[in-house]
């Protein structure tokens, strides 16, 4: 008699949510942990943070969405601040979640930081990494180099040779197989320019706009928050403690240990 293998506590479920036809995906790494949202940022998604995940089971639970136009989810009308936050809401109403701690990643913890002002109902603590308070407008898009990429290709060789050798190893994990066999990047190029422009800003107001606990997390060499900027946003925040890492703006995947530590350690004592 054969018998289903269960997945195991950091094996992550893929699931979904409909959004009035748009599909929400997301990754519950499961385990019998209390739940830990985490929200990447731009040229990225949900699997991103597997390696957390393992490091933070079997205390936590981490559930990461593809956010929209990412990885599994559907591309979306627009990419405005209001429809990211709009989505993790209807995520955690659809699990039953809230408070959660709300850990993101660049974009994806201004969501979440914006996410504790407007609703600090479903918010318990926040993890900042590298989410900057301000980033200066006018000017092209940092992300305006992907606009050459093709969004689909025939082969997977020919994708990753259109992305070159530095993006290629670090996008060539979620490419995509089509049914038609063709290949295709987690997130469209012009989506991701779109999205990325409406970051730009001061967001203090926001920044400021929770009182829950707060551990931000900055890497130390170019490119990421700017030193000055991320202790201003430590110490103008109540609640707030910053870690530095010696690693650029992608801290999690750059220096994982010390990312899981010090985002271990920051949970650790809220339970004390």
């Amino acid at each position: 008699m054969s018998h289903a293998v269960a997945p195991k506590p950091t094996d992550p479920v893929r699931a979904g949510l409909d959004l009035a036809g748009r599909r929400l995906s997301y990754l519950d790494f499961g385990g019998p942990g209390r739940p830990l949202l985490a929200l990447h940022g731009h040229l990225s998604e949900g699997m991103t943070f597997a390696a957390l995940a393992r490091d933070m089971a079997p205390q936590w639970r981490i559930i990461a969405p593809d956010l929209r136009g990412h990885g599994d989810s559907d591309r979306a009308a627009d990419y405005s601040r209001e429809g990211y936050i709009a989505d993790v809401v209807a995520l955690l109403e659809h699990l039953g979640l809230g408070p959660v701690p709300a850990l993101g990643h660049s974009g994806g913890a201004i969501t979440a930081y914006q996410l504790a002002a407007r609703h600090p109902h479903l918010v318990s603590a926040l993890i900042n990494e590298e989410g900057a308070a301000a980033i200066p407008t006018g000017g092209p898009s940092p992300l305006a180099f992907v606009l050459g990429w093709p969004y689909t290709a025939p082969t997977r060789e020919a994708l990753l040779e259109a992305l070159g050798p530095v993006a290629g190893p670090m996008i060539g994990e979620y490419l995509r197989e089509l049914p038609d066999g063709s290949w295709q990047l987690p997130f469209h190029p012009q989506d991701t320019v779109s999205s990325e422009e409406q970051v730009h800003g001061d967001h203090w107001a926001e920044w400021l706009g929770s009182d829950c606990p707060a551990l931000l997390v900055c890497g130390t060499r170019p490119p990421c928050v700017d030193g000055e900027l991320a202790h201003a946003m430590a110490e103008r925040r109540p609640r707030t403690r910053l870690a530095s890492l010696e690693t650029d703006h992608f801290v999690h995947s750059g220096d994982p240990v010390g990312f899981g530590r010090a985002v271990r350690e920051f949970l650790d004592s809220l339970q004390g």
